[in-house]
C-alpha cells in the first residue's frame, strides 16, 4: 500500500496503538499549529518505525506541545530494505543532501566510512539522524534506516559479510556504462560504497578490486560530485538489480 501524501506525516518516538495519546515535540507542535495552522480535530499521520503508520487527530493544541489521539492503523509495519549504503562523509550541506536521498532511494543501513581522502572523519550523529527522520516523513517510509558509527575502510572490509555484494563507484573505470557489471551480479544482498570528494586513493582502489565480493562500476562519461554520484549509483542499482524490479 502506497503512502498517503495528502496528510502531514510525523515521526513520533512512542508506542502507537488504537485510542492512545501521544505528544509531539515542541518543534513539531510549532509546525502543526503555527505553520500549518491546524486546529483540534485535524488529522495527521504518525509512525515510529515499529508499529506501522496511524491516523491521528489533533486532540490538544498547546503552545509547547501538541497531543495526538491515535484512531486507526493506516499501514502495517514494513521491514527495512536490505541495502547497505557506505559513504565517505562530506561537508555539512552536501552530507545532508546525501543522507536524505539515500533514505529516499531505499537504503536500509547508513554506514559512514573513513577513507584516505575523507574530509569529515566524524559527522554529527544527531544531525544525520534528523535528516533520516525528515526524509522518512516526507517520502512515506515506515522503517527508519539504521545509522551506524563511522568506521575506517580497512576495518569495514575486514569484517565484511562474504555473501553481500559490495558495489563501489570507481571513477577510474575504463568504461562508462555500469549496466554490464551490475547485470552480472547474482547476489540479492547488496551494498554500495561511494568515496569522498577527492576519490579513492590508488591503494584503496587496488584493495577493493582484489576482493572477491566487490564489483566496481563506472558512472558515465562525466565527473560527478560525490553527492551526485551517490544518487546516480543508488538509482541505477535499484533499477537493474534492486527493489524497483
Amino acid at each position: 500500500m502506497r503512502a498517503n501524501y495528502k496528510l502531514q506525516r510525523l515521526f513520533i518516538d512512542a508506542d502507537l496503538f488504537a485510542g492512545g495519546l501521544v505528544d509531539t515535540t515542541r518543534e513539531q507542535a510549532h509546525y502543526l499549529i503555527n505553520v500549518l495552522r491546524l486546529r483540534e480535530g485535524a488529522e495527521v499521520l504518525v509512525f515510529n518505525g515499529r508499529d506501522g503508520e496511524w491516523h491521528a487527530e489533533l486532540a490538544e493544541a498547546g503552545r509547547k506541545v501538541a497531543r495526538l489521539r491515535l484512531k486507526r492503523q493506516a499501514r502495517p509495519q514494513t521491514p527495512l530494505p536490505d541495502l547497505v549504503y557506505c559513504f565517505a562523509p562530506l561537508k555539512k550541506g552536501r552530507l545532508d543532501y546525501l543522507v536524505q536521498k539515500a533514505v529516499e532511494m531505499g537504503a536500509g543501513v547508513l554506514q559512514p566510512v573513513v577513507t584516505q581522502h575523507t574530509q569529515v572523519a566524524r559527522p554529527g550523529t544527531e544531525r544525520l539522524a534528523a535528516n533520516v527522520m525528515e526524509a522518512a516523513e516526507q517520502c512515506g517510509i515506515l522503517a527508519l534506516p539504521e545509522l551506524r558509527e563511522p568506521v575506517k575502510l580497512d576495518r569495514l572490509l575486514a569484517g565484511w559479510e562474504p555473501d553481500r555484494r559490495l558495489i563501489f563507484c570507481d571513477e577510474a573505470a575504463a568504461a562508462d556504462n555500469p549496466i554490464a557489471a551490475l547485470s552480472a551480479v547474482e547476489e540479492r544482498k547488496l551494498a554500495l560504497l561511494v568515496g569522498p570528494e577527492g576519490g579513492f586513493s590508488d591503494a584503496e582502489r587496488a584493495q577493493l578490486r582484489a576482493l572477491p565480493f566487490v564489483t566496481a562500476i563506472p558512472l558515465g562519461p562525466r565527473i560527478l560530485r560525490a553527492d551526485t554520484a551517490a544518487v546516480a549509483a543508488l538509482a541505477v542499482i535499484q533499477a537493474t538489480i534492486g527493489d524497483w524490479l
